[in-house]
């Protein structure tokens, strides 16, 4: 969902996010939810950083490890990162699905930091942003089967 009359290039995103699967949602189903930003008017482009809830306190540590992710829809999906980039754009960080957790975004140019519940050091960096040149629209971000809710959104730039 876009944000109407946002326009965001660089700047902080501060935002608290709750995501849990949904009651009908599919055992693949991670409670994916996230912000999406430098959106286009249609959402057929857009970056965004989005967490996997019910990845942080897994017993697999591989599926641990995938519990914040960056994404740049359409030409960059998880997939192809993932494949194509090995734990570059996924990250470790403790998660409870359902509960209110504190994101922080920083954007500048072509690098963003993630941090998670306060952190004072980011969960995930990424240095070569896909859409560095574009300005776009916010957007709150849902993964398929996924029950969220958000709240406190600050932008400052």
């Amino acid at each position: 969902m876009l944000l109407a009359g946002t326009d965001f290039r660089d700047g902080i995103i501060e935002i608290e996010i709750a995501g849990q699967p949904g009651p009908n949602a599919g055992e693949q189903a991670r409670g994916f939810v996230g912000v999406a930003f430098r959106a286009s008017t249609d959402a057929s482009r857009y970056e965004c950083f989005y967490l996997r809830p019910t990845n942080g306190r897994a017993d697999d540590q591989v599926r641990r490890n995938h519990s914040a992710q960056y994404i740049s829809f359409p030409e960059f999906s998880w997939q192809r990162l993932r494949k194509e980039f090995p734990e570059k754009y996924e990250s470790y960080c403790d998660l409870t699905p359902g509960e209110w957790t504190k994101v922080r975004i920083e954007v500048r140019g072509s690098r963003a930091l993630l941090y998670v519940n306060g952190a004072q050091q980011p969960t995930l960096v990424v240095t070569d942003l896909k859409l560095a040149e574009t300005n776009g629209s916010l957007g709150l971000w849902i993964g398929p089967g996924t029950v969220a809710h958000f709240t406190g959104l600050r932008v400052s730039q």
